[in-house]
C-alpha cells in the first residue's frame, strides 16, 4: 500500500468517524426534546383539568340550595375561592408554563430542568387546593341522599330495638322510664332531621344524624345487655354468694382456716358493685356492667375449688403429718445408734473427720427438720394457716427428709460396708491359704523328679503376701484400700503357683507317658532307643517339655503323627 492510497483511507475514515458524531449529536437532540415536548404537554393537560365543569356544576347547586344565612355563606366563601383558584392561581401556573416553553424553543435545557420541576410542585398544591374545595361543596350537594340512606338504616335499627322492648316489655321494667324517655328523644330528632333536610341546614342535619347515631347505638347495647345484668345481679351473683358463704362457714367450723381467701371482703365489694351497676342501669349507662358482673360471678365460682383444694390439702396434711413424724423419729434413731459406734468405727477402721462428719451433719438436720416439724404443728393447732399452705410446708420438710433419709443410707452403706470388706477378707484368707495347701499337696502327690526353681520363688511370694494380709488384718485401725490391694495380691500369687505346679505335673505325666510309649519300639530301633535316652535325661532333670519333644520326635520315627494318639490316651 502506496502512501497516497493511505492517507485516502484515513481521510475517508475521518469523514465517516465526523458524520457519524453529527448524526449521534442530532439524535440525541432530538431524543432530549421530544422528552421536554411531552412534560410540557403533560403540564398543560394537567393545568386544565384542575377546573373542570363538575366543580361549577357542583357551585350551582349549592346556590339553588342556599336559602339560609349559614348555607348562604358557605356559598360565598367558597365561590370567592374558586375565582382564587381560577383567576389567580391558575394564572400563575400558565405564566409557569409559557416560560417553560420559551426556554424549550431557545433550547435552554439547562434552565428548563428546574423550571419544570417547580411547575409541577406548583401544580400538585393547586390540584391539592381545588380538591379538598371541589370535597366541601360535594359534602353539601350529597349530603342529603347521604344523610337520607343513614337515617333509613338508623330507622330499621330503632324499630328492631322498639319491637324487642314491646315483646318482653316486663324484662326491662327496672329501666323502663329512662328507656322511654330515650325512645321520646329518638322520636324528636327523627322530627327535627326532616324540618331540616326541608330548611336545606345540612350543618344542623349532620349534628341530628350523628346525635341519633349515637343514641341509637347506646339503646341498642342497652337492649342487648340490660336482661343478661340483670339476671346476674339480681339472681346468679347472689344465690352463688349465699351458697359459697354456706360453704365456707361449714368448712370454718370444721377446723379450716380461709382468711386468705378474703371472702367476706370481697362479698361486700361486689355487692357495692352491684348496687353502683344496677344505679348506672337507672340511667342507660351499661359501660363495662355485663364484664364486671362476669367477673364477680367468675370469682365466686372459682372459690369452689379453692374450698376444694383445702380439703385435698387436708387429707394430705394429715399424711405427712404421720408420716414425717414416724420417719423422724426412725432416722433419728438410727443415727443416733450409729453416733455411739462411731468412735470404735474410726479406730477400727482408717477413716478421716470428712469421712465421717455426714454423721454429725445428720444430726443437725434432723434436729432442724424436728423443730420445722413442732412449729408447723403449732401453726396446725392454732388453726393460724390455710391447709394448703400448711401442705406446702410440710411437702417442703418432706422432701428434705428424704434427702436426709437417703444420706443416712449411704452413710450406713459406706460403713456397713467396711465391716463387710473385713470379714470378705477373712474369708477369702481361708481360701487363699486352701490354694496354696492344695498346691503343695498336689506338688507332693507326683513325686517329680526335678521341681522348677520358679515354683520356690512364686511359692515364698505367696506365702509372704498371706502374711501380709494376716498382719493387716491385725492392725488396728485397718485400712479397707491396703487389705484389698493385700487379699488381690495374694489371691493372685496363690493361682500362680498353683497353675505353675499343674502345667508342671501335667508336662511330666505327658512325658513319662510318651516314654513308656516308646520303649516297645527301642529293640527294633537305634534311632528311637538313643531318643528315648535323651528324652529320659531330660526328664529326671526336671526339662519336661524338652524330654516330651525328645521322646515325639524318635516315635515320629515309626508312628507318624504320634503326638495326637497320645495326647488323647492321656486325656
Amino acid at each position: 500500500m502506496n502512501k497516497e492510497t493511505f492517507m485516502l483511507m484515513a481521510g475517508g475514515l475521518y469523514l465517516f468517524g465526523i458524520v457519524l458524531i453529527v448524526v449521534a449529536l442530532n439524535l440525541i437532540n432530538k431524543l432530549t426534546k421530544d422528552k421536554y415536548k411531552k412534560q410540557i404537554e403533560k403540564l398543560e393537560r394537567e393545568k386544565n383539568l384542575v377546573v373542570n365543569a363538575n366543580m361549577v356544576t357542583e357551585l350551582n347547586k349549592v346556590e339553588a340550595l342556599a336559602n339560609n344565612e349559614e348555607l348562604k355563606e358557605k356559598y360565598e366563601l367558597w365561590k370567592e375561592r374558586f375565582k382564587t383558584i381560577k383567576e389567580v392561581d391558575m394564572s400563575k401556573i400558565t405564566d409557569e408554563i409559557n416560560e417553560i416553553e420559551t426556554l424549550f424553543v431557545e433550547g435552554k435545557y439547562k434552565d428548563l430542568n428546574s423550571s419544570i420541576l417547580s411547575a409541577e410542585l406548583d401544580l400538585n398544591m393547586l390540584k391539592t387546593k381545588a380538591d379538598y374545595l371541589f370535597n366541601e361543596i360535594k359534602d353539601i350537594t350529597l349530603s342529603e341522599e347521604r344523610n337520607r340512606e343513614v337515617i333509613i338504616k338508623l330507622k330499621s335499627e330503632y324499630r328492631e330495638i322498639t319491637d324487642r322492648y314491646e315483646e318482653d316489655q316486663e324484662g326491662y321494667q327496672i329501666i323502663e322510664t329512662p328507656l322511654k324517655l330515650q325512645f321520646e328523644n329518638v322520636e324528636k330528632l327523627f322530627q327535627a332531621f326532616e324540618s331540616s333536610m326541608e330548611r336545606n341546614a345540612y350543618t344542623e342535619v349532620g349534628r341530628i344524624v350523628r346525635a341519633l347515631d349515637d343514641i341509637i347505638s347506646n339503646l341498642k347495647v342497652i337492649i342487648d345487655e340490660t336482661k343478661p345484668i340483670v339476671n346476674l345481679g339480681k339472681n346468679l351473683i347472689p344465690k352463688r354468694i349465699e351458697d359459697i358463704m354456706n360453704i365456707k362457714d361449714r368448712m370454718t367450723s370444721d377446723g379450716y382456716n380461709l382468711e386468705y381467701l378474703n371472702v367476706e371482703y370481697n362479698k361486700n365489694e361486689s355487692e357495692k358493685k352491684i348496687q353502683d351497676i344496677f344505679q348506672r342501669l337507672n340511667v342507660l349507662n351499661v359501660e363495662d356492667s355485663l364484664f364486671e358482673l362476669t367477673t364477680i360471678y367468675d370469682y365466686f365460682d372459682s372459690l369452689y375449688a379453692d374450698f376444694d383444694a383445702e380439703k385435698v390439702a387436708r387429707h394430705k396434711f394429715d399424711d405427712y403429718m404421720r408420716s414425717i413424724l414416724i420417719k423422724t423419729t426412725r432416722l433419728e434413731k438410727v443415727n443416733n445408734e450409729l453416733l455411739k459406734k462411731i468412735d470404735d468405727i474410726k479406730y477400727s477402721y482408717d477413716l478421716a473427720d470428712e469421712d465421717i462428719v455426714v454423721i454429725y451433719e445428720l444430726r443437725d438436720t434432723l434436729s432442724e427438720i424436728r423443730m420445722e416439724y413442732d412449729k408447723i404443728i403449732d401453726l396446725f393447732r392454732r388453726k393460724a394457716l390455710a391447709y394448703t399452705k400448711l401442705t406446702k410446708e410440710m411437702s417442703s420438710l418432706n422432701t428434705r427428709l428424704l434427702d436426709a433419709e437417703e444420706k443416712l443410707n449411704l452413710a450406713l452403706k459406706t460403713l456397713g460396708g467396711l465391716k463387710e470388706d473385713e470379714n470378705r477378707a477373712r474369708e477369702q484368707l481361708v481360701e487363699i491359704k486352701k490354694i496354696l495347701a492344695n498346691t503343695k499337696k498336689k506338688q507332693r502327690s507326683f513325686k517329680l523328679p526335678s521341681t522348677p526353681k520358679n515354683y520356690y520363688v512364686e511359692l515364698d511370694e505367696a506365702i509372704e503376701a498371706i502374711s501380709n494380709i494376716s498382719e493387716e488384718l491385725e492392725k488396728r485401725p485397718i485400712s479397707i484400700k491396703t487389705l484389698n490391694t493385700r487379699v488381690d495380691t495374694a489371691r493372685d500369687l496363690a493361682l500362680k503357683v498353683y497353675n505353675t505346679i499343674n502345667e508342671t505335673i501335667k508336662l511330666a505325666k505327658m512325658a513319662e507317658v510318651a516314654i513308656v510309649y516308646g520303649n516297645k519300639y527301642r529293640v527294633t530301633n537305634k534311632e528311637i532307643d538313643m531318643g528315648l535316652v535323651r528324652a529320659e535325661n531330660a526328664f529326671y532333670k526336671g526339662n519336661f517339655k524338652n524330654s516330651i519333644e525328645y521322646a515325639i520326635n524318635a516315635i515320629n520315627i515309626i508312628e507318624p503323627g504320634i503326638h495326637n494318639k497320645l495326647l488323647e490316651d492321656y486325656k
